[in-house]
């Protein structure tokens, strides 16, 4: 977690002295991460061991996890409640955060640092190769069909629960791996709202 914070930190702050785009930058040190993880988890051999973590197993997840993510859970909910005018701020338009006396990149690493430890709380369950996808479905399929950032908010999050709770059931009857059923089906929700996105703009 605290790797995963320090990276996290060193991308906001390449992203705001560099001019390259947010996602090449993303991008960049993700692959990066990625390749070194699977490198050192290789070393001697013994990857095999640590393969769960490609795919995630969210059915091993325990009753001290569950209070774990419960407490972050809300931590989150007071971060959001505190920060999101000037994180929708910073989003928007930096410079004009900026002129409001808005603290960009201070805002920016609250953000990216809890994004970067709720990932590694949940890649060991969702799997490092879809926890990606995890992330951004729900957000980009609520985008489809929102005007506005409180129903775009809340519709994330109703897709985000509506696929783990449909994920979870179908993935039991199908025998399949939980964290990409999850994905699959926010997906196939992403493409319905791609569908209906001219009906709701």
């Amino acid at each position: 977690m605290v790797f995963s914070v320090i990276f996290a930190l060193i991308i906001t702050v390449i992203k705001n002295k560099s001019r390259a785009s947010t996602d090449t930058v993303i991008g960049v040190f993700s692959s990066i991460a990625i390749a070194l993880g699977l490198v050192l988890l290789s070393l001697g051999g013994s990857f095999n061991t640590y393969s769960a973590y490609l795919i995630g197993d969210l059915l091993s997840i325990s009753p001290t996890e569950i209070a774990v993510l419960i407490f972050v859970f809300l931590a989150v909910i007071v971060l959001w409640v505190i920060i999101f005018n000037k994180l929708l701020l910073v989003s928007v338009n930096q410079s004009l955060a900026s002129s409001r006396g808005v603290k960009t990149l201070p805002v920016e690493i609250i953000f990216t640092s809890m994004i970067a430890v709720i990932v590694t709380i949940s890649i060991q369950w969702v799997g490092l190769l879809i926890i990606n996808s995890l992330l951004v479905l729900p957000a980009a399929a609520a985008r489809n069909i929102t005007g506005n950032v409180r129903k775009y908010t809340l519709f994330s999050v109703i897709i985000a629960i509506f696929s783990g709770i449909g994920g979870l059931i179908a993935s039991y009857y199908l025998n399949t791996a939980t964290g990409a059923t999850i994905v699959l089906i926010s997906g196939i929700i992403f493409f319905i709202s791609l569908a209906f996105k001219s009906k709701f703009n």
